[in-house]
């Protein structure tokens, strides 16, 4: 191979590499991963997505259209089971079907309706808990950053908080806004805030 060639060669993968290296989001700054951070604590944190992530086994009704926070009506809890699948003879999927209600403040409804498991609590935690919570595997369902984030993407149930049916205010942004925004962060490193 002559000089030149090999000249040639290494400056086709040099303007290469750079086309690629620019084509790349650049990395978030830790303030910048913070700020993402703070988008998906936003979700997270909202009723439709917060009010099966308790620690009493009670699901809430909370949110503008409620008024006042309250305790699930009809006695509804987690079931002796721990499935969150409701007590035998009331299950969630009594009344929660695969779909919203059409009535205004109906039933709502998705596949799989059920109570996040007693490892996910989250109801009213600060930010930093969530943070932490959400990056335990032990806590989190046993899933990696990655799982997680596909999780919020594509689980139906998760969904249904962005599509929460009339009368009830969505949760923030969407799913797939919601997955890239966790994407970032995690490609961040994941920090979470001071208390």
């Amino acid at each position: 191979m002559s000089s030149a060639t090999t000249l040639l060669t290494a400056a086709a993968i040099s303007i290469f590499a750079l086309g690629y290296a620019s084509a790349q989001e650049p990395a978030l700054q830790p303030g910048e991963a913070l700020a993402e951070w703070a988008g998906i604590y936003a979700v997270l944190s909202h009723p439709r997505c917060a009010n099966c992530h308790v620690e009493d086994d009670r699901p809430r009704w909370s949110g503008p259209h409620y008024g006042a926070t309250r305790v699930h009506g009809f006695n509804v809890q987690r079931g002796t089971d721990g499935s969150g699948l409701g007590n035998p003879g009331l299950r969630c999927t009594t009344c929660h079907f695969e779909s919203n209600s059409k009535d205004l403040h109906g039933p709502p409804g998705a596949e799989n309706w059920h109570l996040a498991p007693a490892e996910m609590v989250w109801w009213q935690k600060s930010s930093a808990q969530i943070c932490a919570q959400i990056k335990d595997p032990t806590r989190n369902g046993g899933r990696s950053l990655e799982e997680i984030a596909r999780h919020v993407r594509d689980d139906k149930l998760v969904g249904w908080g962005w599509e929460p049916g009339a009368g009830r205010e969505p949760a923030p942004g969407s799913a797939e806004e919601t997955y890239l925004a966790l994407e970032r962060w995690a490609d961040a490193g994941a920090p979470c805030p001071v208390e």
